[in-house]
């Protein structure tokens, strides 16, 4: 192990000095932090029920955040949001205006809390991974004399005889994916792991991130489950339509002005929709996830779930629900299930037998892999929907558009015409391998994504003509020496490049400029730049910590670096995207590129392609709770602000009903304003809070032509409910304590103990909680009913249906909360955090498995599958180098960012206007102010800007 002693040592060293010498400093924060550092590292917990939960002791809490973070402990809710400098400048030590060093008070909290972070991360691997395709057995007992969380191949993981690849991947005898089939990503994600060829497919099934006995607590055997909801739970009880229209439906101050989200005849800008706004993260932001979600799950088939007559089913809207507003006569087919037979159990080493599976599963059928295959297609039928350029079968086909500008002239996408496999619902639409749930949103990144694949294909195509005899880098498999000159280059393959060149983009994007805006301070801006890119630059000690912790934790074997769980904190180091792509014989792993020696990696070397993915013991795929927390609506405004961007862009023009950019309608409106237009307008607009009392009305109201109803409506709201209950998702306490977070023992713990008890928010939240209580209920509770395995109460007793309260009390009926009401019902988050803390713990697991998992952000992420100019152009986010922003932001020297780049090739009329944006998911007009401030203020030459009139 790597200089374990001296990282201890300089840990110490660190932690000690670790005292500001300024006047505002106290004795009692010199006493807490020696106090700390004489305590040493914590323990990783051995059992599910000891877990970090998020929560430090109280000389921790007062070393990292003084009195606040002590204050605040008591609370369910994580720790280090209330450390020194996790928030705005009012979390800063007084006196300072940035981090600084580490030594001081505002480095202790960051540093804390990149720390708890990194210990929950190792924890959710450890605790958090059930897949239901039949391993989990050897998961749980191991296989051969391999421990089951070091195994790296699985016999559901082949490729079936059913298989166009079964012969060429080996067939009967062992499976190995060679030749083309690893040279790129494959249309339907087999051999990203060439050992384990059929994972992360089309059609493969969902996993779990929560024991298979929580999942369906409606219909579980499970006799904790039964404790825990007292038969109080079914499919429509409590009733969907009920939630929607109490919980969910946006007041509105003038109804007449927004029309149930349909607006003002002629997109008048008269029209108003009122909506809770996020200051500090823009429309595009709220259709860059719809765009995501494209590409990384799907139940449905084709547009639909399982629509046979006899399967249509009701949707809630009787009783009280009905008096608010709600259709009865709604109908929604039922969702696919893949196995619904009685699950498979174990023995386990107490000679007890767990499920080896959930009751139910379903199939994902789009891949799992961060492929971009919403664009470029996932199975077949999809495929014949993506449309190549005649003229040059390498590019996409654009068709130029009728808007002026430069952007126009790069195209827009095709429409469906005859013959081309779609649904009647999808005709007129732009072309799509993913067609469904088509907006403008939609629209507008497939026909940006596009132009950038058009981009990459000439830039190579110029070098080619000019330097055709040089090295493209790329290779050949099949001839894994031979140089591959820029000439020799097929269409067919500069296409295919061309995607993993894209497909990475996306995921660099999301990565560090979606998510640490989404997650809008310091701590989440470092982790997830570090998810990419790694600790080393400016933070050493933190991986030097990690490493300690390992050390502490699982001894100086010298396969810690390889060991499960300890992976993922070793990775924080060098970042996960390239781990295991350059190899050198002094240090295989975690070796970032060194000029100075030789890199050993080798095309012909399976283990050298496939080397640095880590699934940590189970098959990757998406979890069905990850499914969940996606569900993100309210960010959606029902009404679009459009703005011109050859004209005054503070203006106004029109104000457009979300429901009127759907289907056809997206195409038409694309073509009618280009992209520019859009993207001004969507790039401007503050999307909506994540919170109750926040869903777009016209999603309460969606015409769904395809329904067999007398409505032929849908109630979005409802139906996301329903589809976690089918999907059997955890209620929202369960699904915290599963995820390692401390539970709730009533509704008034959702309500933020920060705020002024006089305060409208407070008031605002209270009357949420009451509206909880009158909905999910109450009962007298009974001591005797343990109701989880989860977690335990602070004294290591069993929780019981009392919660802490005496027994008989009459308690709330928090078990019962559906957990996409119970995030949005958690008032108390970090600082810039537009969602939850429980949906941001089911990200900290899976954001970074998707990485660790594909062979194409690790040890494949090389030029001989993405070319030199490939491989530079999404380290550089494009051809022509790093270029940097010229001011500082958040004490940052910032890159020009990937999205913004994207955007000023492929809409360059938009450059005036993103000259002063720092993360094009921030509101293009907005001042950031200093240090990760959330106030809403114009930046110069915004001023006249009517978004920001009071």
């Amino acid at each position: 192990m790597k200089l374990c002693l001296t990282a201890l040592l300089t840990m110490t060293v660190l932690l000690c000095g670790c005292v500001s010498t300024t006047p505002t400093a106290s004795l009692e924060d010199t006493k807490n932090c020696t106090a700390m550092v004489a305590g040493g590292f914590r323990k990783v917990a051995d059992e599910r029920s000891e877990r970090f939960n998020g929560k430090v002791g109280e000389v921790v809490a007062r070393c990292r955040g003084g009195d606040k973070a002590a204050a605040f402990r008591p609370s369910p809710y994580v720790d280090w949001s209330n450390y020194w400098a996790t928030g705005d400048s009012a979390s800063l030590l007084p006196g300072t205006d940035g981090v600084a060093g580490h030594l001081g008070p505002n480095g202790r909290g960051v540093d804390g809390a990149l720390l708890d972070l990194e210990y929950q991360r190792m924890e959710l691997i450890k605790f958090n991974l059930f897949d239901n395709s039949g391993t989990f057995t050897d998961y749980v007992k191991g296989r051969d004399g391999v421990p089951g969380t070091a195994l790296k191949t699985w016999p559901s993981m082949r490729l079936p005889a059913s298989s166009p690849f079964y012969a060429a991947v080996g067939g009967d005898g062992p499976q190995l994916c060679s030749g083309e089939l690893i040279r790129w990503r494959q249309l339907t994600g087999v051999c990203n792991d060439i050992v384990n060829p059929r994972m992360g497919s089309t059609g493969t099934l969902f996993a779990r991130n929560v024991q298979f006995e929580a999942t369906y607590p409606d219909i579980s055997d499970d006799q904790l489950a039964r404790n825990r909801h007292g038969n109080r739970l079914s499919l429509l009880q409590p009733d969907p339509q009920l939630i929607s229209r109490k919980l969910f439906t946006r007041a509105q101050s003038d109804p007449a002005k927004c029309h149930d989200g349909q607006g003002l005849p002629g997109a008048s800008v008269d029209a108003n929709c009122d909506y809770q706004k996020a200051p500090f993260f823009n429309v595009l932001a709220a259709f860059w996830i719809q765009f995501m979600t494209h590409d990384w799950f799907s139940h449905m088939e084709e547009g639909h779930n399982n629509d046979a007559p006899t399967q249509w089913m009701p949707v809630g809207c009787a009783g009280d629900a009905a008096k608010l507003g709600c259709r009865p006569d709604d109908r929604i087919d039922r969702g696919y299930i893949a196995e619904s037979n009685a699950p498979p159990r174990y023995t386990a080493a107490d000679g007890t037998k767990p499920l080896a599976r959930a009751f139910r599963t379903h199939a994902n059928n789009t891949t799992a892999w961060w492929d971009a295959s919403q664009i470029y297609g996932y199975d077949g039928v999809s495929r014949q929907r993506v449309k190549r350029d005649p003229a040059d079968p390498a590019k996409l086909l654009l068709l130029p558009g009728t808007r002026g500008g430069a952007g126009e002239a790069l195209g827009q996408l095709p429409v469906f015409g005859p013959g081309d496999p779609i649904n009647p619902q999808w005709a007129g639409q732009g072309t799509a391998a993913f067609p469904d749930n088509w907006s403008i949103g939609i629209g507008f990144y497939h026909t940006i994504f596009s132009r950038e694949h058009n981009a990459f294909v000439t830039e190579f195509r110029r070098r080619a003509a000019a330097a055709p005899d040089d090295d493209s880098g790329l290779r050949d498999p099949a001839a894994p020496t031979a140089v591959i000159r820029y000439r020799d280059v097929s269409s067919d393959v500069l296409f295919e490049v061309a995607r993993l060149v894209v497909a990475a983009e996306i995921a660099k994007i999301h990565t560090i400029e979606w998510t640490p805006q989404l997650l809008y301070d310091e701590p989440l801006y470092l982790g997830m730049n570090a998810n990419w890119g790694g600790l080393f630059d400016g933070h050493p000690w933190v991986e030097n910590a990690l490493e300690a912790v390992v050390v502490q934790n699982f001894g100086k074997s010298t396969d810690a670096k390889k060991a499960g769980q300890w992976y993922s904190a070793l990775a924080s180091g060098p970042g996960i995207v390239g781990l295991g792509a350059q190899v050198y014989t002094s240090d295989r792993f975690f070796a970032r590129h060194d000029p100075a020696k030789d890199d050993i990696w080798s095309l012909a070397n399976p283990q050298d392609v496939n080397g640095g993915v880590n699934h940590f013991g189970s098959p990757f795929n998406f979890p069905e709770e990850f499914v969940s927390v996606y569900r993100l609506h309210a960010l959606v405004p029902d009404l679009i602000e459009l703005r011109h961007w050859d004209a005054d862009p503070n203006r106004i023009a029109a104000k457009v009903p979300v429901i009127d950019t759907f289907r056809a309608k997206a195409t038409g409106a694309l073509a009618q304003q280009g992209a520019a237009d859009w993207a001004l307008s969507m790039g401007r607009q503050r999307l909506g809070l994540l919170t109750l009392g926040n869903t777009p009305a016209f999603l309460q109201n969606l015409p769904m032509p395809r329904l067999q109803s007398a409505t032929g409506k849908i109630d979005v709201a409802a139906l996301d409910l329903i589809r976690d209950r089918e999907h059997g998702v955890p209620r929202f306490n369960e699904f915290r304590r599963q995820y390692g977070l401390r539970q709730l023992t009533s509704f008034d713990d959702f309500a933020d103990a920060r705020l002024p008890a006089n305060s409208p928010e407070h008031a605002r939240q209270m009357k949420v909680i009451a509206d909880l209580r009158s909905i999910y209920g109450q009962h007298k509770c009974d001591a005797s009913k343990v109701i989880t395995a989860a977690q335990k109460n602070l004294d290591g007793s069993p929780i019981n249906d009392c919660l802490g309260k005496p027994d008989g009390s009459v308690v709330d009926n928090i078990e019962d909360v559906d957990t996409v009401v119970g995030w949005l019902a958690e008032f108390t988050r970090p600082h810039g955090y537009a969602i939850s803390e429980t949906q941001f713990q089911v990200f900290i697991l899976n954001a970074s498995r998707r990485l660790f998992s594909d062979r194409f952000f690790t040890s494949s992420f090389r030029p001989e599958f993405y070319s030199r100019l490939g491989l530079d152009w999404v380290m550089n986010n494009g051809p022509t180098g790093k270029q940097f922003e010229p001011k500082e932001s958040n004490g940052h020297r910032v890159e020009v960012s990937p999205f913004k780049r994207v955007l000023l090739r492929t809409v360059p009329e938009l450059s005036r206007e993103l000259a002063g944006v720092v993360n094009a998911f921030d509101p293009w007009a907005r001042d950031r102010g200093n240090y990760y401030g959330l106030g809403w203020q114009p930046r110069k030459g915004a001023e006249s800007d009517t978004a920001f009139k009071p």
